[in-house]
């Protein structure tokens, strides 16, 4: 079977013949009535574990809701004409409420930013803000020992609101839902405290249940107090056609349940060779961007596979602590040791790549100069299918394999 993978705004093909190819796993196909602000007025409409939010809100309250900054998806500026009629139904003022970007620690917002982000209606009508991570205030600490320093306007707030949207987190398990507040409105201190769990075995995509990022997480935003929600999930096009309401847990774990009727892929079993793109450009600019196809990969191989990972890559490795962690390394498991002891965002991501490499080895086929892609222990290619074939080799006559064109988008989990 000939198979085209997308590479920067190029495809390139690869033969596989049919005995060996397991599956190709794109995004499954959903049908749904509602889209965009539509979709957001049922769920509010329809709250999941909570009453109206009319009915949890009173007039004279102060009301923070919490969204997402500029390097998420999140489209706050659909979401908020919806909530704000619903919070101006229950007598809330305008000048009570706050929206807040929720940084973590990324830099703060131009007013342009904030003006795109929250939408014309709500930037005019209620105080648009950065969370402002030098002035928190402190709530204790949880089980793990995280401190909870949450910035002042949401701390202090009567009610809190938190917005975002749900997609697969490679250690948090999914996006959204408590995460607004943690790390969105935390410290920096706090935000490595709590991701330094992400070498532990279960702190994957799509696990919940047992994660002890997500359950340190949502600890944090217990104690801290998040009195309903507001997630929606995104199709590949960037659009909501799922929207959730509610109460903090019950409504957002409705949503993952929706995510996964969207992009879980089921397999009958795992593959000696698994090949996966981001889908080309811009998906695909940089390794930074391009490890999360390597991450969702990783459940789609057996160990000592091998995975080959497609990108572009042409601006190289594309953020500067990923890049020195990876360039000083001598090993992958130094990265898994030094994340454990000195967490860094950034470097955190050269850690998970090294966690992959624990179980299958990574051919990379990029732009990427031969010698730096050796450096950082994997094997370059500049063609898929000198990269298939050289693995068919290793892996023997027989070997099974799997190949999901969309990476980032896909998750693969094996039935049973």
């Amino acid at each position: 079977m000939k198979i085209e993978l997308g590479i920067g705004t190029m495809t390139q093909a690869v033969e596989i013949p049919d005995a060996d190819l397991l599956d190709v796993l794109t995004p499954n196909k959903v049908e749904y009535d509602l889209m965009g602000e539509e979709e957001v007025r049922r769920a509010l409409a329809e709250p999941i574990g909570a009453p109206l939010l009319r009915e949890v809100v009173r007039p004279g309250e102060k009301i923070a809701i919490v969204t997402s900054d500029i390097t998420r998806p999140m489209p706050t500026y659909v979401v908020m004409p919806a909530l704000l009629d619903e919070l101006y139904a229950a007598g809330v003022e305008a000048k009570d409420i706050t929206l807040v970007f929720a940084l973590g620690s990324h830099r703060s917002h131009t007013e342009e930013e904030k003006r795109h982000l929250a939408g014309e209606r709500a930037y005019n009508e209620i105080k648009c803000i950065d969370g402002d991570v030098s002035d928190c205030v402190h709530l204790g600490k949880t089980a793990h020992g995280t401190p909870i320093d949450i910035v002042r306007p949401v701390a202090e707030a009567d009610r809190r609101i938190c917005l975002g949207n749900i997609e697969y987190h490679y250690f948090a398990g999914y996006s959204g839902g408590a995460k607004a507040i943690m790390p969105g409105v935390s410290t920096r201190e706090a935000i490595q405290a709590n991701h330094t769990m992400m070498v532990e075995p279960e702190a994957c995509a799509g696990n919940i249940a047992t994660n002890p990022v997500r359950k340190d997480i949502e600890e944090a935003a217990s104690i801290c107090g998040v009195d309903y929600i507001l997630n929606v999930v995104l199709n590949e096009h960037k659009k909501i056609v799922k929207a959730v309401a509610g109460d903090v847990t019950k409504a957002h774990r409705e949503g993952c349940r929706f995510l996964d009727t969207l992009y879980q892929k089921k397999i009958l079993q795992r593959a000696d060779i698994v090949i996966v793109s981001q889908g080309g450009a811009p998906k695909d600019l940089n390794l930074y961007q391009t490890q999360k196809a390597l991450d969702n990969s990783k459940h789609a191989v057996k160990d000592g596979g091998t995975i080959i990972l497609v990108g572009s890559c042409k601006e190289g490795l594309g953020e500067k602590t990923f890049e020195t962690w990876l360039t000083e390394a001598k090993g992958p498991q130094d990265l898994i040791e030094r994340v454990k002891k000195d967490f860094r965002l950034g470097g955190h991501k050269a850690a998970a790549i090294a966690m992959v490499m624990q179980h299958a080895e990574v051919y990379l086929v990029s732009e990427m100069e031969p010698d730096l892609v050796e450096s950082l222990f994997m094997r370059p290619y500049t063609n898929v299918q000198e990269a298939f074939d050289a693995a068919m080799e290793k892996q023997g006559k027989g070997a099974k394999v799997i190949v999901m064109p969309y990476g980032g988008s896909t998750l693969p989990c094996v039935e049973g």
